[in-house]
Formats: C-alpha cells, sequence, structure tokens
C-alpha cells in the first residue's frame, strides 16, 4: 500500500488524489494527514523540505512534489494515461507549471495572512503575488478554457488551481472568467474525484 502524506484542503494534494482516481489507484493509496508545522511529524523525515504532499513507497522510500508524484501513479498505471506522447506532452506540462504557480502565490498570499499580524502585511507582496495569480487567470481564460477530449495533467491541475482559489478566495476569480468557469464545470461533470475531495472553508 502507497500512502500519500497531505492535508484534506492542499491543492497540490488533491492533484494528486484527481490524479490517482482518474488512474485507477485510489484503491492502492492510504491518504493520511500531515502537520507541515509539527517538527515530531513523520513528514521531515520522509520529506526533507517538510511539504506536502510526500507519497511513501512500500519499499518507505518517498517521493514528493506533486509533479514528480503524479508521474510516478501514471508510470505505475502502464504509462501516458494523463502525460500525452510528442509536442502534447510539453503543452500539458505547461499548462501544469501554470496552474502549479497560481496555486503556489494563492498559498503566499493566504501564509501573509495566517502566519504574520495584520500590522505586518506587507501590500506590495501581496499585491505581487496576486499579479500572478490574475496573469495566469487571464492567460488560462484566453488559452486554456476549451473542454479537451482527453484529459490530461495540465487540466488536472488547473481544476485545482481553481478549486483552490474558490476555497480560500471565495470564488472572486469568476467574475471575470466566464470560459474558465464554464470549463470547471465540464471538469466536475466529467470527473467525480473532483467533488469528492472538495473541502469546505
Amino acid at each position: 500500500m502507497l500512502t500519500l502524506r497531505s492535508s484534506p484542503a492542499s491543492p497540490f494534494g488533491r492533484k494528486v488524489k484527481i490524479s490517482a482516481s482518474l488512474l485507477g489507484l485510489t484503491d492502492r493509496i492510504q491518504v493520511t494527514d500531515a502537520d507541515t508545522l509539527n517538527p515530531e511529524d513523520s513528514l521531515r523525515q520522509q520529506n526533507p523540505l517538510g511539504k506536502i504532499p510526500a507519497l511513501v513507497l512500500e519499499n518507505g522510500e518517498t517521493l514528493y512534489d506533486s509533479r514528480v508524484i503524479v508521474e510516478y501513479l501514471d508510470h505505475l498505471a502502464g504509462g501516458g494515461r494523463i502525460f500525452p506522447a510528442g509536442w502534447e506532452r510539453f503543452a500539458a506540462l505547461r499548462q501544469q507549471a501554470l496552474a502549479d504557480g497560481i496555486m503556489d502565490a494563492a498559498l503566499l498570499q493566504v501564509y501573509e495572512g495566517r502566519f504574520r499580524p495584520t500590522e505586518k502585511h506587507e501590500p506590495k507582496w501581496i499585491d505581487h503575488q496576486a499579479d500572478k495569480v490574475r496573469r495566469g487567470l487571464d492567460h488560462a481564460e484566453a488559452y486554456l478554457a476549451t473542454p479537451a477530449t482527453e484529459l490530461h495533467i495540465g487540466h488536472i491541475a488547473q481544476a485545482c488551481a481553481l478549486g483552490y482559489l474558490d476555497l480560500r478566495f471565495g470564488g472572486r476569480w469568476r467574475e471575470n472568467a466566464p470560459k474558465l468557469v464554464a470549463w470547471l464545470a465540464d471538469f466536475e461533470a466529467r470527473v467525480p474525484a473532483f467533488a469528492k475531495t472538495r473541502v469546505s472553508a
């Protein structure tokens, strides 16, 4: 049995969970919560960075981060399932990179509010991260909002990024991204794991 160390709200952990579902590997993975702030949590031995998600293999080795884990799961499922061949692979990886970047910038904004007192918030830093999210969404709205025939890792990551913005930012992205709103509705209709991995604020 594989063990996925994550947390329910992690968009990167959600990416792994949805990938596992699409690959038919959910039954081979046990999900256990990890506390990234607790020095006593075994996560820091499994991943020296103390970050989630981390996948503990049956031989005791650990894979991290989410990009590596989803590649491994695709390999377990026979390869080429959520990673296309040829140029389409690089297009999918690029879309994943964009979505991961949106998630990173969104997380940094959340952490600023969570770990620093209000009087020490740095507006320029928050605006810098928010602008990354805005530019990423504008690009996705213009170029990545057409439902695909075959889903790949880029689509999974994009759905998780939008889901995280719904969770932590009240879905405000929806006001200026009607194509992405429709795209996400299509993704959710096709991928039951998206609803199953949703958490409330």
